[in-house]
């Protein structure tokens, strides 16, 4: 196993990270009067998922904050998934695309609750 140096180590992010990016491209052809509504709030959600962790990551010497930052990061990726669901309904993507990037903020969001379940797994060792 390598060693975790920075949030860009962990898969989580990894993951993330690919995800806001597969977002972020999909909503280029989202329509133009989507662009102050749908499409800036799925693109912010989606990246948010990882700036959390990035915060969580740099938090994590006091494991209540680094949890607490986790969670956020959870709900961002939950937030999106909202996103996907009205992105699909309005058919702006399809099923296939949609039932795609939602499993994959899913695998996110359980890779976020087992990091917060066990906390002392990613927190430094207490002196």
């Amino acid at each position: 196993m390598e060693k975790i140096t920075s949030h860009k180590d962990l898969k989580v992010y990894h993951e993330a990270y690919q995800a806001a990016l597969r977002v972020h491209e999909l909503t280029k052809s989202f329509p133009s009067e989507e662009k102050f509504a749908l499409t800036d709030q799925i693109r912010r959600s989606s990246r948010s998922v990882c700036a959390n962790l990035a915060e969580a990551w740099r938090k994590r010497r006091y494991p209540k904050n680094f949890v607490s930052k986790l969670s956020d990061s959870e709900a961002e990726a939950a937030e999106t998934q909202v996103w996907l669901d009205f992105s699909n309904s309005f058919n702006y993507i399809n099923e296939s695309v949609h039932n795609e990037l939602y499993d994959q903020f899913e695998h996110v969001i359980a890779m976020l609750i087992n990091m917060s379940r066990h906390p002392e797994k990613w927190t430094p060792k207490q002196k």
